[in-house]
């Protein structure tokens, strides 16, 4: 399943957040939540994080500084759980301190993982993007060629 689109939603007074409807199925086997390079949380299926981490993290030797380092920032601050009866996730407070979200959040979908913004955040960074798009869809597509 593809996560798609733009959702808003405020936390509960215990720091959860009530996962899309149509997000749902795709965790229903586990969740990993965790801070992304941006100010952002990601929150993936259990088993893409696996294979995000195989993939891109893995293969990078321990000797070197970097690969310790990307290890240390995606998996020092993971959280694994289950979706709760009514589809809630529990944001912790360290990982709502790191990315500055209060109550209001945006959730998007990115195709296949989702991120969780602070509102205000998520809608600068938003119109910020949509003024580069064309740009960056030129360099990623080599230039038209």
């Amino acid at each position: 399943m593809a996560f798609r689109g733009q959702h808003e939603h405020s936390l509960d007074s215990k720091d959860r957040l009530t996962v899309p409807r149509k997000f749902r199925a795709a965790l229903d086997d586990g969740y990993v939540l965790a801070k992304g390079p941006d100010a952002c949380l990601w929150l993936y299926a259990t088993k893409d994080f696996d294979a995000m981490e195989e993939r891109y993290v893995a293969p990078h030797s321990p000797f070197g500084a970097d690969a310790r380092n990307l290890r240390r920032m995606i998996n020092a601050s993971a959280d694994e759980g289950d979706l709760d009866a009514a589809g809630r996730i529990r944001i912790p407070a360290e990982l709502k301190a790191m990315v500055g979200i209060d109550t209001a959040c945006t959730v998007v979908g990115t195709g296949n993982y989702i991120e969780i913004w602070d509102t205000e955040a998520w809608a600068k960074v938003n119109a910020e993007l949509l003024g580069q798009f064309p740009e960056v869809a030129e360099n990623l597509a080599g230039g038209g060629e």
